[in-house]
């Protein structure tokens, strides 16, 4: 019992110092589209309109997309809660209190 406990704490402290750079790099990567999907700021690297092939950081062609990995944190740390439960279930279920 006292194994899971620890393994999960690691995990739980591991992920949760994680939450931050992972939202860090999301946002990053993401604040270069606009409303109509393209690129824009410095991944453009200054040649305006002019360069026809510009392309984003991960690839991202549509606004939507952009949405969506917004999300990407979120998901995350619900990952790492779900990681605390299961770990505190387990424990207890094994000690024989649930």
């Amino acid at each position: 019992m006292i194994a899971n406990l620890i393994g999960g704490f690691v995990a739980i402290l591991i992920g949760t110092s994680l939450v931050g750079p992972v939202s860090t790099e999301v946002n990053t990567n993401t604040e270069a589209i606009n409303s109509t999907g393209h690129c824009v700021g410095s991944f453009v690297d200054g040649c305006g309109s002019s360069c026809s092939n510009v392309t984003c950081d991960l690839s991202i062609s549509s606004s939507w997309g952009a949405t969506v990995l917004k999300l990407v944190p979120g998901f995350f740390a619900l990952g790492i809660l779900g990681i605390g439960i299961a770990v505190t279930y387990s424990s207890l279920r094994q000690a024989g209190v649930v």
